[in-house]
């Protein structure tokens, strides 16, 4: 199938391990010129060799820290002086962040800067861009829908999820969806180093909690988006699609 991505520009952010390299990978492959964006510039140039040894255009790097009071505008000046314009978001960043019920402030505020108010700058940062298009695309990294334990950062992710709703209805009559992808347990630092470390817990959650029988691999979840990101997707907005291999129960 044809996603008719040949020519569009995309920024991935937290692109340096993991989800982000996955879409990278993906999108790439299906002619998009990317910025690939993180705070780890070594491996954004790894990747970024990876892609141009495919044959394939090399992104634009941009090391940046989106936690930075300047760290959207830093992003979007350099993607415009390198592109010109951008057809498609994708806000990856941030990790999840459990914590203790009696959690200090500090730590829900960093929480909520990581996986909500990071990525609503970024994307206002960008929107007279994609509006001005005509046609866009923007597609927000989540966290999973069921929380097993208190998470501030699974808190950020269901602001997101709202936030998300209201701008796509806002934008959807100007060529512009909005959607969010909650991935389950996707192979990446965060899942295979810290969450699961061991063979053995990582056998036991797969046994107990997802039906598909294994983790998912980062370029199976960035075949949805490369699909998302497509004009074949058009009629496609304000959706909450979990990615996780059957392990959510309930639906929100």
């Amino acid at each position: 199938m044809d996603l008719q991505l040949s020519g569009k520009i995309a920024l991935v952010t937290g692109a340096s391990a993991g989800i982000g390299v996955g879409i990278a990978r993906v999108l790439a492959r299906e002619g998009v010129t990317l910025a690939i964006t993180a705070r780890r510039r070594d491996r954004l140039d790894a990747l970024a060799d990876e892609i141009a040894a495919a044959g394939l255009p090399a992104p634009t790097v941009i090391e940046a820290d989106l936690m930075a009071d300047d760290g959207p505008a830093t992003i979007r000046d350099a993607l415009l002086r390198a592109h010109g314009r951008l057809d498609i978001l994708i806000n990856n960043a941030g990790s999840s962040r459990t914590v203790p019920v009696d959690a200090p402030e500090s730590a829900w505020d960093e929480a909520m800067m990581l996986k909500f108010t990071m990525g609503r700058r970024l994307t206002t940062a960008f929107l007279p861009e994609l509006r001005a298009n005509g046609w866009g695309r923007i597609i927000h990294i989540t966290g999973i829908l069921e929380p097993t334990t208190t998470n501030a950062g699974l808190a950020g992710c269901a602001a997101t999820h709202a936030w998300a709703k209201g701008m796509s209805r806002d934008l959807a009559g100007e060529g512009v969806t909005v959607n969010c992808l909650p991935p389950g347990r996707i192979k990446s630092e965060q899942i295979m180093d810290r969450l699961h470390p061991t063979e053995e817990s990582r056998q036991a959650f797969i046994a107990a909690n997802i039906p598909a029988g294994r983790f998912g691999e980062p370029e199976e979840f960035g075949n949805l988006v490369a699909f998302l990101c497509s004009p074949l997707a058009d009629y496609i907005t304000g959706c909450v699609i979990p990615v996780d291999g059957g392990m959510h129960r309930f639906i929100q």
